[in-house]
């Protein structure tokens, strides 16, 4: 059998994210693939080019952080694997906690999602756009751009990054990114020596979270370009499936959360997305959306 190549983006993140899945493959090849920079606001900018190779047949498999793959499958394409999902939460980086921020201390994040929670949970907080690389805005921080961060904490464990001030949020503060901490392998369709050598590897929990936050995504009609956090934990038999709409300065905002069967894990992220949309959750959404590419122009 010949030796199976995975595809992934150069970043030292998504190298070592393709690294890990290689080794649980069975020592498959790990193929760094160039990717085009795109408008921001386009979630596909993560994962097409590497999409493209697969399609092309220059690799067999594919693998993306899971919260940058848009909800409609490429044509041509299959998500055949989830491998074990690490922590979704997001951490502080710089500070024990958010109660120990002074007040007006300059906090980085780009994520719009983080920025309205935040802003939700402590309103008297600068937040500052911090881009970039992991590294890079560990970097920042060490040079005062800001005094704390908001990074996800499956990112610095994959990349072995310890050491200075971490405090993870619960849900209750921040909801997670659809996605966040979980990796999605892609396949052509009708591979199925790829699909299979994935779905060896197929974590069940987290396969059965992810899917469940990508249906309340779907039925949120959520986009990148709006702060939208869905997060699901499969625990003890039960499947618990949170979610937080909110505007970007975090003035308001929906939260919701649902309990039930892990074995209809789409059905209970539509029910989660029925009830945030009955709170008013597509309106805060649109609205949210708009002063976004008002932000923009």
């Amino acid at each position: 059998m010949r030796r199976l190549r995975v595809g992934t983006r150069r970043s030292a993140l998504a190298l070592a994210q393709a690294r890990q899945v290689a080794a649980a493959l069975g020592d498959a090849e790990v193929v760094p693939i160039a990717t085009a920079d795109s408008a921001r606001g386009d979630k596909a900018r993560f994962v097409r080019g590497i999409e493209e190779a697969l399609l092309a047949g220059e690799v067999d498999l594919a693998v993306h952080s899971a919260k940058d793959v848009p909800g409609e499958a490429t044509e041509g394409l299959e998500l055949v694997g989830v491998p074990a999902r690490e922590d979704p939460a997001d951490v502080l980086v710089g500070a024990a906690g958010p109660g120990e921020l002074r007040p007006g201390a300059r906090v980085g994040t780009s994520s719009l999602r983080r920025r309205s929670q935040l802003l939700a949970l402590r309103p008297d907080l600068e937040v500052v756009e911090v881009r970039g690389n992991v590294d890079t805005r560990l970097r920042k921080l060490a040079e005062g751009e800001a005094e704390a961060l908001v990074l996800a904490a499956a990112g610095l464990a994959r990349l072995g990054r310890s050491g200075g001030g971490r405090y993870r949020f619960p849900a209750s503060e921040i909801v997670p990114a659809p996605g966040q901490g979980a990796l999605a392998i892609q396949a052509r369709s009708g591979d199925g020596a790829a699909a299979a050598a994935a779905a060896a590897i197929t974590d069940r929990a987290a396969l059965v979270e992810l899917t469940a936050e990508r249906a309340a995504v779907a039925a949120l009609g959520g986009g990148c370009d709006t702060p939208l956090g869905v997060c699901a934990r499969y625990m003890d038999g039960t499947l618990a499936v949170g979610g937080y709409a909110g505007l970007p300065d975090g003035s308001e905002w929906v939260r919701d959360a649902v309990r039930g069967d892990p074995e209809q894990p789409a059905a209970l992220g539509e029910a989660l997305a029925e009830r945030m949309l009955a709170a008013g959750a597509r309106e805060v959404l649109e609205r949210a959306a708009a002063a976004a590419r008002e932000g923009a122009a």
